[in-house]
């Protein structure tokens, strides 16, 4: 009997912030599927329980920091390490998510349960829907088990809402053409602006609004920004931008 691939939402950052599912569901699954966002490392490479041959790239995955404090006995667990580089080149990325997949379903006939870890929540610009259409395409059993997300993390963390009443919510990728989306009625949120951040600002400075940047949300080094003026230029990547409409 084939396995199940679960994609796992593990918050944001703060480990707080993980749910008991998923909690259950990391410790239940027989493989842990690490995604690897390092340009260089496009190998899928598999790892034994009980191995350990690759702390660097455990280290430089943010989903599996966040949940090695909860649930330490993670780092017992079998390992595939799959490559989730940040490019656009899209033949590339096809390629690599196929060579991914493949290796997904290979462990799955063999009756294994994999977790693919990621951060925020599975169904929001996650590097592991990617691998779950491909699983589902071919026929296995896949399940998506929900997470808290950055954007409203972020809100929590300002202790403040994003919408209310009949007001509208657009989740708008940061690193891609912002211009008509920052038109929009109600309130925007722009993911992962850090790639682009001088850019982001001069269009934010010109639609208005209250401003706010979180970087690193509930991770080491979490800084809050009032204001695109205060904002930095070298923002890193997990940078979050909630524009709201002034009251």
């Amino acid at each position: 009997m084939s396995g199940r691939l679960y994609g796992v939402g593990v918050g944001p950052g703060d480990p707080e912030l993980l749910t008991v599912k998923a909690i259950k569901t990391i410790t239940k699954c027989d493989v842990l599927a690490v995604p690897v966002s390092d340009r260089g490392w496009t190998e899928v490479v598999y790892e034994a329980a009980g191995e350990c041959r690759y702390p660097d790239l455990l280290k430089g995955c943010a989903a599996y920091k966040i949940v090695s404090p909860v649930v330490p006995e993670i780092s017992y667990k079998a390992k595939l390490y799959l490559p989730m580089p940040m490019i656009k080149d899209k033949e590339r990325l096809k390629a690599i998510h196929d060579t991914c997949a493949c290796r997904v379903a290979e462990l799955l006939d063999k009756g294994n349960d994999i977790a693919f870890i990621t951060l925020g929540d599975p169904t929001v610009y996650s590097t592991c829907l990617y691998i779950h259409k491909r699983i589902q395409r071919k026929g296995y059993e896949t399940a998506l088990v929900p997470g808290v997300t950055s954007f409203c993390a972020a809100a929590a963390k300002m202790d403040r809402g994003l919408v209310e009443n009949s007001g509208q919510l657009h989740v708008i990728p940061g690193s891609y053409e912002i211009e008509e989306s920052l038109k929009l009625a109600g309130t925007k949120v722009l993911m992962k602006a850090g790639s682009k951040m001088p850019v982001v600002k001069g269009a934010i400075r010109k639609s208005g609004g209250d401003i706010i940047m979180v970087e690193n949300c509930g991770m080491e080094g979490e800084s809050i920004y009032h204001g695109v003026e205060n904002i930095p230029d070298d923002a890193g990547y997990y940078s979050l931008i909630i524009i709201k409409e002034e009251d």
